[in-house]
């Protein structure tokens, strides 16, 4: 998955609108305007789109966790300038305090069941032997299931 479709999807998730983006974004320390919101969310093959770098897409991941959590004490956590499925998918599970059986019953909502011991998996550190990595599909099937939890639709 690319870190504009990620994007493209929390935002749709959760219906936030431009303004609440540049909050978010703001949150982690990081100024962006309408223009670069716009042009992020547009489609490969539009002529303005824009990647998102992953500096940037953690950024907005720390600006979530920021707005959810609230800010923590003392020194503010450095957005990685690297990012993985399982980063992302951390990030996602700290920002909307999830649990585990938060998580499974997400994952039952597109019919992927998986174990508690698999999932701890994608948690655990890249450098130990239990550690899993968090593939396209499993991410794209969480922000699908994300998406049938959170977002509610406007009638």
């Amino acid at each position: 998955m690319n870190n504009n479709d990620i994007l493209r999807r929390i935002r749709y998730t959760f219906d936030f609108n431009d303004s609440k983006m540049i909050e978010l974004f703001g949150l982690a320390d990081y100024q962006v305007d309408r223009a670069q919101i716009s042009d992020w969310l547009k489609k490969e093959d539009d002529h303005a789109y824009m990647e998102l770098n992953d500096n940037q897409l953690a950024l907005f991941l720390n600006g979530l966790i920021i707005n959810n959590r609230g800010k923590k004490e003392g020194e503010q956590p450095v957005a990685e300038s690297r990012l993985n499925n399982n980063i992302i998918f951390r990030k996602l599970k700290i920002a909307l305090n999830l649990k585990d059986d938060d998580i499974l019953d997400i994952m039952s909502l597109v019919d992927l069941r998986v174990g508690k011991h698999e999932l701890s998996a994608f948690f655990r550190n890249p450098n130990q032997s239990q550690y899993r990595p968090c593939q396209d599909q499993f991410l794209r099937n969480f922000l699908l299931g994300m998406q049938k939890k959170y977002h509610t639709d406007r009638k």
